[in-house]
Order: structure tokens, then sequence, then C-alpha cells
């Protein structure tokens, strides 16, 4: 039953934030912020885990102008981690995986791979040495596409670079002779790496990019509370993940709070986990061992938690309370939903997220 004496909450619709003396100009603002424990991002923006929002294109997107987005889970856990794959090997410093195509493949293959990741090439090897690169140039005429790729790929003069070879060096050794892709050897002719021009283009024109230690783009994924949520979660890691995000309607319950012991246990990335509005809920994901928390129940435009079941809190109120707590041990908070206006998102951060 209701209590004696209701609390008032607050949305965003119901505060104002009051102008105060600034020291600094607006260009000279830093809004970088932590979206986990150990996870930074350059804008305080992540796109929702919905599967009318976030797959590769928008994750790609995002992370390009520094924020991050989780790959929703409506979808098999295998082509969840091709989603994240692509996000991985969309662009990066040095591409310390490269995709790679045998000899003995027919044209075919290639084209698949060179279409499925949006690349003008691929290197050709055997035994992981580097014996020729297949590239757009070697197609340009070909229309027998059972032929093997050792027919039409380049094998002589391949202009290489050995380990150890900076960006700024391969970005002399691409202008030099006019090439788009540099791979990068070991001393016994084995591919280790691959550094594009593409790449470096890209560093340049989105400077405030969210990228992992080795120049990848930042990508979440999203996983629930089913039996396949350990599974989901291990494929996940395997194709690059950075973090994975328990997403329930509801988070303050025993299954989450299972499924978060277990997956600390077995994964070796952070975790994020809600959706939760209340301080006791925040400190038992915390307890469990959450490295970030997302707080909503029912703000969003489209969710009917609210009508449907009744419960809920308002978003200004709920963050705030769930920061209280929050703060203490050092766990960012994600606002997620109710944001209609860019207004409401420094009223969001104001209030603790």
């Amino acid at each position: 039953m209701l209590h004696e004496v209701l609390q008032i909450g607050l949305t965003f619709d119901d505060v104002l934030l009051i102008p105060s003396k600034s020291e600094v100009l607006p260009k000279e603002v830093d809004i970088k912020t932590m979206l986990t424990r150990s996870i930074k991002i350059n804008i305080p923006l992540v796109s929702a885990a919905m599967d009318t929002v976030t797959e590769a294109n928008l994750a790609i997107a995002i992370a390009r102008e520094g924020g991050i987005g989780i790959i929703h889970r409506a979808m098999s856990p295998e082509k969840q981690a091709s989603e994240v794959d692509k996000v991985k090997k969309s662009e990066s410093g040095m591409i310390l995986d490269p995709i790679t195509i045998s000899q003995d493949a027919p044209i075919s293959e290639a084209m698949a791979l060179m279409e499925k990741y949006r690349i003008s090439g691929v290197p050709v090897t055997e035994k992981g040495k580097l014996i020729g690169i297949l590239t757009n140039r070697d197609l340009r005429f070909e229309t027998q596409w059972s032929k093997k790729v050792s027919k039409v790929m380049t094998r002589e003069h391949l202009i290489t670079a050995p380990v150890g070879t900076t960006l700024d060096q391969a970005q002399k050794i691409l202008h030099k002779y006019k090439i788009e892709k540099l791979p990068i050897l070991d001393k016994e002719n084995k591919l280790k790496g691959l550094i594009t021009i593409k790449d470096i283009e890209k560093r340049k024109k989105y400077p405030h990019a969210c990228k992992d230690r080795v120049g990848r783009l930042c990508v979440g994924a999203a996983v629930g509370t089913g039996e396949d949520s350990l599974y989901r979660a291990e494929i996940l890691v395997k194709a690059g993940v950075d973090v994975i995000v328990i997403d329930t309607a509801h988070g303050h319950t025993k299954s989450v709070i299972a499924t978060l012991k277990t997956l600390k246990k077995r994964i070796d990335v952070d975790i994020i986990a809600g959706n939760i509005a209340t301080a006791e809920a925040t400190f038992d994901l915390i307890k469990a061992g959450v490295d970030g928390i997302k707080i909503g129940i029912g703000p969003g435009s489209i969710c009917t938690t609210r009508i449907i079941a009744g419960t809920g809190v308002p978003q200004i109120t709920a963050i705030k309370d769930c920061h209280s707590v929050a703060k203490k041990y050092g766990v960012p908070l994600i606002a997620d939903g109710g944001i209609k206006y860019s207004g409401d998102i420094t009223k969001a951060l104001a209030a603790g997220a």
C-alpha cells in the first residue's frame, strides 16, 4: 500500500539549471566522461541497445564522434558478434588481425569479404606468410568469379614494412609509393598487421573518436539473463567487444544479479547492468561487481513500463538517488531514456549521470 507521505519526484521538464559565472570558453570545455570504472568516452553519449537503433553502422558513426554504441541482442549470438567484428575492423591505427584469404580461394569469396567489411583489398597468405595482395584494381575487369585468387593477385614488387613501423613512417611510405595498404611483416615474412591510408585519413578526420588501446573503435553489446547469456557474452568478447551490457527492463532482480556475478567471474571486460531507479538497487549491483549502471524505469517516449506496470521513478530523481550511492564507489551512471531535448542531457549530467 502507499506510504502515508508520498515523495515528490522530478523529471527533466520539472527542472532548470541556474546559470552561473564561467571561467572557460565553450571551446575549452572538456566533456570526456567515464562510461565504466575503466572505460573513458570523449562525449557523454551512448546509443541504445534497441533493434531499431544500434547495429554496426550506427556504432561506427557514434564512436567516430567520441561516444559508444551498444549492439542490440535481438539476433543470434553469432550475428551480434559479427556486428561487433564489423565495428572493430572498420578502422584501426594498425590492424593487428587483418582479414586475409588463401590463394586457392575463389575470387567470389574475396569479393564477399571485401563487401562485408567494406574494404578495397585483402592480403593473401599461406601458413601466415604474405604471398600477395588482392585489390579492386586486380578485379576491375574480372568476370570469372570461380577463378582462384592466385590467378589475379599481385605477387611482385610488394611494398611492406617491418614490425615497429610507426603511423607517421607508414604515411610516408604510402605516399612515396602511391599505395593504399601497407602490410607489416616480421623477420620470417609473416603478416603481423596492416596499415591503410584510409585509417590514417580517418584519424585526422575524427580526432575525438573513441578507440581502444590498439586504435580500434570502441563498441559495446547487450546480453540478457537467459540461458545463452554466458555463451553470448563469451563470443562477443572473442569478437573484441569493449563492454557488455546486461540489458533488462528491471535490473534490480535476482536473475540480473546472478548473471552479473557469473559474467564477472568468466569474462574479462567491464559490465554495465540495468535498468534501475533506486539507491538500494544501485548498492546491490555495485556489491555484485558492476562497472557501470543504467538508470531509467519507463522514462522513454515509447516505453510502456509505467503505463502497464505502474512502476518507475521520475528520471531526475532516479539519477540523483542512484548517484548518492554510486559516487561513493566510483561507479558511473548512464541516464537511459526520457531525453527529448539537448538541454535534458545537461540536466542528466548535473543530476549525476
